[in-house]
């Protein structure tokens, strides 16, 4: 039998930076943002979500925090920034880190800022390193979540909080028939070269199992609906932009982006979830 190889990264996010500056906000945060009122843009929208992600960690000023799958450094930036945190983040893309620390370096973060380049399930650190811990659309490109979810309480102290925010299935058996789906698979292949759509009950399953206990389930499902609406206006923007760097780009993140805010409500959900280290 020949085992099934996962690569080291996802080829959509080695993409040239420049690409995601066509239509992320500025602060490249690719994950959905939190709408608090109809006259939010999207970077209004994403400022909140940072503020929120924070609460729901519970951060405290100099804590030493890890980002789980940190992208373009959005939270990690944020948190090193307005709460002097002292942030590990995970990326398995070069191109990430590299803009990390660029980033950091130019605000003068540096020492509060550190970039680990590889997959999380080879990251290892003391045990209790951490105060508080996210992992924002991560997970789904991590195929073994209980060993995620058990590597992830190992490395937080007692009591720390972990925030996860994913998209999931509805449930098991809308899993079960549209996980092979042609929209689905090209998401998955042409978008992202690996990554798996869960139902909420498996990622609450194996965070239980873990040890962790869930203190809150949010539901952003509307709130990344309105998200991805922003980024295809902001691809339809630049389009021209887009196709210079890479033939038929804006097509196919139209694509992409379309057939993600189809499922909305019908086939998928967008929860965030609070769980803390209590045993």
């Amino acid at each position: 039998m020949t085992a099934t190889v996962i690569p080291e990264t996802n080829q959509h996010y080695d993409l040239d930076p420049a690409v995601f500056e066509q239509f992320l906000d500025p602060m490249r945060k690719y994950s959905s943002g939190l709408y608090l009122s109809d006259t939010d843009d999207l970077a209004t929208a994403q400022r909140h979500k940072l503020r929120f992600v924070a609460g729901r960690m519970g951060v405290d000023d100099g804590e030493r925090v890890l980002d789980i799958g940190c992208g373009w450094g959005a939270l990690t930036l944020f948190l090193a920034g307005r709460y002097d945190c002292r942030v590990t983040g995970v990326t398995p893309a070069p191109r990430q880190r590299d803009h990390i620390e660029a980033t950091a370096r130019a605000r003068g973060l540096a020492e509060r800022v550190d970039v680990h380049c590889g997959m999380f399930e080879r990251f290892d650190a003391p045990a209790g390193t951490f105060e508080a811990g996210a992992a924002l659309g991560s997970v789904i490109h991590m195929p073994d979540l209980p060993a995620v979810f058990a590597r992830t309480r190992r490395l937080l102290r007692k009591d720390a909080r972990f925030y996860v925010s994913e998209s999931c299935f509805r449930n098991g058996a809308i899993q079960a028939e549209f996980d092979a789906r042609p929209g689905t698979a090209f998401v998955r292949n042409a978008i992202f070269g690996n990554g798996r759509l869960r139902p909420l009950s498996e990622l609450v399953a194996a965070a239980e199992t873990a040890g962790f206990s869930v203190e809150t389930v949010d539901d952003l499902t509307d709130h990344y609906r309105r998200t991805i609406e922003a980024w295809i206006g902001n691809v339809e923007t630049s389009r021209e932009r887009l196709d210079e760097l890479q033939d038929g780009l804006a097509d196919q993140l139209t694509h992409y982006l379309e057939i993600a805010n189809a499922g909305w409500g019908y086939t998928t959900k967008h929860y965030g979830l609070t769980l803390r280290n209590a045993r």
